[in-house]
């Protein structure tokens, strides 16, 4: 059975210890799973979704609209994974000119690289800008609407859509040109 989020905020509300258990019951593996796609690395995953649910926890009395409970911690899973993949890039190169330097690099032993198709797929979803890769990761693995898309964005539905077309788009073509 699916928790869902107004049953979480209300326990969280009230009972903070067995709201948290249900959130991370919920959230989990697809924050992990969210952020590894961005840092790629196990470890770091590790570590990003730790923070990311501490930060959740801190700061769930700050949450202004309950019901985006989901787009809210995926904004901070993002926060968390770009602030990481930040630390380790030197001071004078930009996340988005050290992209292809980060992502060329490989995941480590957990990633399982005998599943052909999913190894071209990953490396097809690296080969987009920043704002397409979150808009197709969000949508194509984690299910969110473009409305939580636009929210973990900062931006509007449209824009997450728009972003999210060019980006399956860029997608089928790597595909299809490297049969």
């Amino acid at each position: 059975m699916k928790i869902n989020d107004n049953e979480i905020v209300l326990q969280l509300e009230k009972n903070p210890e067995k709201g948290f258990c249900l959130l991370m019951q919920r959230f989990k593996e697809p924050v992990y799973w969210h952020i590894r796609r961005i840092v790629v690395s196990h470890s770091d995953a590790q570590d990003a979704s730790q923070e990311t649910f501490l930060r959740v926890f801190r700061s769930f009395n700050d949450l202004r609209n309950k019901e985006s409970l989901t787009a809210w911690i995926y904004r901070i899973a993002t926060n968390e994974a770009l602030r990481l993949i930040r630390m380790r890039i030197p001071d004078t190169m930009s996340i988005d000119s050290a992209e292809g330097d980060i992502m060329s690099l490989r995941a480590d032993e957990y990633f399982d690289y005998s599943n052909i198709e999913a190894v071209r797929l990953q490396k097809a979803i690296n080969t987009l800008p920043p704002k397409q890769k979150l808009a197709f990761t969000l949508r194509y693995y984690d299910d969110l609407s473009y409305n939580d898309i636009a929210e973990v964005m900062d931006s509007t539905p449209d824009n997450a859509k728009m972003n999210y077309h060019i980006a399956k788009n860029k997608i089928i073509n790597y595909m299809n040109s490297n049969d």
